[in-house]
């Protein structure tokens, strides 16, 4: 597959779009989301907020779309693998239409708490990167990680590592 960089994803966006029926929404996760915010370094797919067990129409064609470009989508049930913050929905970030396509950056401080859990190198730069753009702050990030420690059992976390890596995150600040 191919890396994916912000012109592969628009061009992929713009395809779906064409296609895809009127009034259809698609919400971006993970570094595919980071890389159209204007992050740093390409990604090797692109996540969105779906259902990975049972796709619907737009999925399918997404899909279709994804192989003939060469890329990879991932549906993502991001509510399975973190607890999202209080109003999550309500701070996603219009990408903008493509078509019959809505596109937006799921929330940013949801993004976060996905990435602080992982704590690859390349996750605490994604993270930097939203602080550093103001698409979150530290302060909020640690009120909605301790709020997520809480239910980590429920959500199979690992509590130490994520306040392992929010510590990495406050001293690269």
């Amino acid at each position: 597959m191919a890396i994916i960089n912000r012109a592969n994803i628009e061009f992929f966006l713009k395809s779906v779009g064409e296609d895809c029926q009127p009034k259809s929404t698609l919400f971006l996760l993970g570094g595919g989301a980071l890389e159209m915010l204007g992050g740093a370094h390409p990604t090797a797919d692109l996540d969105y907020v779906g259902n990975d067990t049972q796709q619907n129409n737009l999925q399918k064609l997404m899909a279709q779309i994804a192989d003939k470009l060469n890329i990879e989508v991932e549906a993502v049930p991001i509510a399975d693998f973190v607890p999202l913050p209080e109003n999550a929905h309500k701070r996603a970030i219009l990408v903008g239409e493509f078509g019959n396509l809505t596109v937006y950056i799921f929330d940013p401080y949801t993004i976060a708490l996905s990435k602080l859990e992982r704590g690859f190198d390349t996750d605490i730069e994604d993270i930097l990167f939203l602080i550093q753009h103001n698409l979150i702050k530290i302060e909020q990030l640690a009120t909605f990680t301790e709020k997520a420690i809480s239910q980590a059992y429920q959500f199979n976390l690992d509590s130490a590592a994520m306040r392992r890596h929010l510590q990495v995150v406050r001293q690269a600040i």
